[in-house]
């Protein structure tokens, strides 16, 4: 059993960047909402308690039985959570004075274990609105800045400590080693979250939990999907039947060459053909929710059927990484719809089938790990993201095959030059959209009116923000004028350099 670290969420944006942080010290951690906190086990060593948007001050302020974690094992109090043992402690929250907004820099440390090795004069990043203004008569001050005189504190004869700066972002230039300081040296966690270590235990157990039934899977060609395909063929063999929808979506041979790289990797693969079917539901169709909702109901439906012709079927595979899982019990729930997913996500309650998730405690560099331990094709694991409804949310207003060619012949164009110069593996994502828009041009000293594609590429770490990239000027000369001379029907090209947010990464 691995040692873990648990994190109390209190609705702050950085929560999952403090678990991908523990994890890159291969230490197993979870993060719980605040309202449903697990009690501790002997497995817990050290609980981390989250920022918030929230202010202790606010009437109905969230909290936490901390006398239930208190004194028990290790605690550290980020931004709201030590304010918040400040507060319950009997001190001092106000509104700041200043704004505590950004880069810092450490002006006082106290000797301690918490910031061994952090020197003085080390950026640190704030992002709060409220400051401890008095500490109670039991804590004491042991970091400060030149403008919060409580950056740091330390709880007399415990564990507990609170720091109101973030520790996990990237800005805080030793913010990893003060992590390491309190995880491994104050927690004193073994560092065995390994994807080795996870590789073997996840095949026992789905061995274990299988046994010989027999196990369907939806597959993309993405990351995720291959990984557990990969995981579960090791545990079951040819028990396990994938299935690979074509839905006329796909980029450009796609189809037929991630199936060609299943095989190779000994997967019980099947490919459907059902280009007509999903063409005939999004015909007419511009909002780009109904074109999802479309795209999903017909993936059901496919999947559903190609299911049914597989024998004593019992379980159905899904790629859900933990994010995924965190989204859905977080504090404030599932949030806000920006945009619809369809993948495999209404199949568990059609099918009536038992669900499988090896992959739901990972993050999505760990699986990419995970999956260069299982010796997975690097064309497979290093691919950009690709959304799930394809290339209909990449062609804004209604779809038909010829739309579709035009964007799949760009695609090709753009992402092969990105190959072709280097610059794949420095972009997260790209791709092609096409806008429904047409603009005049000269082509052969004869006047144009045709279609306008835009090229997306952005760098991102987990797509949940993401900055536009600056390819350099002759590759992008070098692309549009490829497409404008080789794709028919396009005599515009331009470049989108929104960052996410306020954009998205996608269009629709």
């Amino acid at each position: 059993m691995h040692q873990k670290i648990l994190i109390a969420d209190f609705g702050s944006q950085y929560t999952q960047l403090i678990a991908r942080r523990i994890r890159e010290l291969n230490v197993y951690c979870e993060i719980h909402p605040f309202h449903h906190f697990p009690a501790l086990t002997p497995d817990v060593c050290g609980v981390i308690i989250s920022g918030s948007p929230s202010s202790v001050r606010d009437d109905n302020h969230p909290e936490m039985d901390l006398n239930a974690i208190r004194g028990k094992v290790p605690v550290l109090g980020v931004c709201y959570g030590a304010q918040l043992l400040a507060y319950k402690n009997g001190g001092e929250v106000l509104p700041s004075k200043i704004r505590e907004y950004g880069r810092a820099h450490l002006v006082a440390i106290e000797k301690n274990e918490l910031f061994e090795s952090v020197p003085l004069n080390s950026t640190v990043w704030m992002s709060h609105g409220d400051t401890i203004a008095k500490i109670p008569a039991e804590f004491k001050i042991i970091a400060q800045t030149s403008d919060v005189k409580v950056a740091a504190f330390k709880i007399e004869n415990e564990s507990t400590y609170g720091i109101q700066f973030h520790p996990e972002v990237t800005h805080s230039s030793d913010g990893k080693k003060l992590l390491e300081n309190f995880i491994v040296t104050i927690c004193k966690c073994r560092q065995d979250w390994t994807p080795a270590a996870f590789v073997n235990e996840t095949i026992d157990n789905l061995k274990s939990k299988l046994q010989n039934d027999v196990v369907v899977l939806g597959l993309s060609g993405g990351v995720d999907s291959s990984v557990a395909a990969v995981l579960l063929h090791r545990a079951i063999g040819k028990n396990l039947h994938c299935i690979f929808v074509d839905n006329g979506l796909l980029r450009r041979n796609e189809f037929e060459q991630v199936l060609e790289s299943y095989r190779h990797m000994g997967l019980n693969i099947k490919g459907v053909d059902a280009k007509s079917k999903f063409y005939s539901a999004l015909k007419g169709l511009s909002d780009p929710e109904e074109k999802r909702k479309a795209i999903g109901k017909v993936f059901i439906d496919v999947f559903d059927e190609e299911a049914h012709r597989i024998t004593n079927v019992k379980w159905l595979a899904q790629g859900t990484i933990y994010p995924d899982i965190i989204e859905s019990v977080s504090v404030k729930g599932p949030s806000a719809t920006i945009k619809s997913h369809h993948n495999v996500g209404g199949l568990p309650d059609k099918m009536k089938l038992k669900v499988v998730e090896p992959l739901n405690t990972l993050f999505k560099d760990e699986v990419r790990s995970v999956g260069r331990q299982l010796n997975i094709d690097p064309l497979i694991l290093n691919r950009h993201p690709f959304p799930g409804p394809g290339l209909a949310i990449r062609i804004l207003g209604d779809i038909t095959p010829e739309k579709v060619d035009i964007v799949q012949q760009a695609d090709e164009i753009f992402i092969s030059l990105l190959k072709s110069e280097g610059l794949y593996n420095d972009v997260w994502q790209a791709g092609v959209i096409l806008l429904p828009v047409q603009s005049v041009g000269v082509m052969g000293d004869e006047r144009t009116y045709e279609k306008a594609v835009v090229l997306r590429a952005v760098q991102s770490v987990d797509g949940m923000t993401a900055d536009w990239c600056h390819l350099p000027h002759a590759f992008l000369a070098k692309v549009s004028n490829d497409i404008i001379n080789k794709v028919k029907g396009v005599n515009r090209v331009v470049y989108d350099i929104s960052s996410k947010p306020p954009a998205t990464i996608e269009w629709e």
